[in-house]
């Protein structure tokens, strides 16, 4: 009978994530999957089938947990408006964090493989597909609230901040200064969805 596994799926995954979101999937080799997950080459081939496999998994479940964390921020702000002003400046709530200036490994993996790779650029169109949804949920729901004109494009104006919150994360991948990142979301957030008049 097969020997159960004996580490916790979830905790590797976790580890070669980071790894590979510091590093990047060209420059990760497989001895750096082996120190972060603990596990020799064997297991960690016949668990995941390899680095490839591996990479696959691990963006997989980052963009899962980013879903999760979106879907949340989104609908659980008592104001749409204010939440879709959030969301630029979510990603930089701790801009001084050396975590926070790795930027989404969704768009550093995009870039670094999109060309070469048609699977993480599928998953790459897919994520941001789902993500755009979402944000045009919440920008509809601004609309309900009187908060956003009803004659915007939903589906646009949500184009247009994840477009502006990833270039924020690209600049903080740059070294730009905190206090001109955090006055760059704000310009673009009173740009891109005004406050309320009566704030």
């Amino acid at each position: 009978m097969p020997r159960p596994r004996s580490f916790d799926e979830k905790q590797v995954l976790g580890a070669v994530r980071e790894q590979f979101w510091d590093a990047g999937y060209t420059a990760t080799s497989l001895d750096d999957l082996m120190r972060v997950s603990g596990l020799g080459k064997g297991s960690l081939y016949a668990a995941f089938g390899g680095k490839h496999q591996l990479f696959l998994r691990a963006l997989h479940s980052y963009t899962e947990d980013m879903h999760a964390v979106l879907r949340a921020a989104l609908t659980d702000a008592p104001r749409a408006v204010d939440a879709l002003r959030a969301l630029l400046a979510a990603p930089l709530d701790d801009p001084d964090d050396p975590g926070a200036r790795r930027g989404c490994l969704l768009a550093r993996s995009a870039s670094e493989l999109g060309n070469v790779d048609p699977e993480v650029l599928d998953h790459a169109h897919r994520t941001y597909e789902t993500t755009t949804v979402l944000i045009g949920d919440c920008v509809t729901r601004a609309q309900r609230e009187g908060d956003v004109p009803a004659g915007t494009d939903p589906v646009a104006l949500a184009r247009a901040l994840l477009a502006a919150q990833q270039g924020l994360l690209f600049m903080s991948r740059t070294g730009l200064d905190s206090a001109t990142l955090t006055a760059t979301a704000h310009s673009l957030a009173d740009q891109l969805v005004p406050r309320r008049s009566h704030d």
